[in-house]
Parts: structure tokens; sequence; C-alpha cells
């Protein structure tokens, strides 16, 4: 299978460099998937578990929590608001913050409202995914 660069960048590091298979991304339109020869594409990513497969089928799993992704004749390059691979999650931090996003719902109306559920609806398929055996 022909390989690619992809790099992503959150604002705290570079979490990968190198050459890919394909990646899989969270988009905010449909999930979908970047091989070698993908057309030009700038997208919207929302947040969801990024899978990375490497030479020899490797897989990493990288949680996203939005930003853009961009595929050009130079590869893939992910700007993640905040990526952290799943062995690095602190699980019960996530839950906390799911926790806390379903208390701030009653502060909220209108539109701001329907954006905080469908955000809350992202983190709680997250935590489902991680939940389930084909994640490990």
């Amino acid at each position: 299978m022909a390989t690619f660069h992809f790099d992503l960048v959150s604002p705290e590091k570079l979490a990968f460099s190198g050459e890919v298979d394909q990646v899989d991304i969270p988009g905010v339109e449909g999930d979908f998937g970047v091989l070698a020869g993908h057309a030009p594409v700038v997208a919207t990513i929302r947040p969801g578990i990024l899978t990375v497969t490497a030479a020899g089928g490797t897989r990493q799993k990288i949680i996203v929590l939005g930003g853009l992704a961009e595929v050009s004749e130079k590869g893939l390059t992910v700007l993640a608001d905040v990526a952290t691979s799943i062995e690095e999650l602190d699980r019960a931090q996530f839950t906390d913050m799911i926790a806390g996003m379903e208390a701030q719902l009653t502060e909220k109306e209108g539109s701001e409202l329907d954006k905080a559920i469908e955000r809350l609806d992202h983190f709680k398929s997250i935590q489902s995914q991680l939940n389930t055996t084909a994640m490990h």
C-alpha cells in the first residue's frame, strides 16, 4: 500500500509525524478515511477518535476534540484543539468532564443548548467507544 506523510499537531505538542498507510478522521459532516493520493480537502473535525494505520497494519487511536484536517499534495495535516492517545487519557477525568457538561445543560437555552447537547453527545460517543472491547 502506498504511504503518505501525516502530521497531527495540537497547541501543546506535535502528537504524531510520519509516513502512514491510512488515517480515519471524525469529521463534522461524517467520518472519512484518507489514503495516499486523496483529493485535496479542508474539513472540520468533531470530537472523536482518530485512527492512524501505519506500515504493517499497526493502528494507533488518538482522541481529538475538534480542529481542522487538510489534505494536500504534501500529505495530511490535522490541527487538533486537543490530541491525546488513548493510553495517555485519564478516564476518570474524562468521565468527570462529561458529568460537568451534563450539569451545565440547565444553564443554557436555544441554539446554545443545542450546541452543548451535540458536544456532549460526541464526548459520550468517545466514552462508549473507549468502553468497548474493540478498542483494546
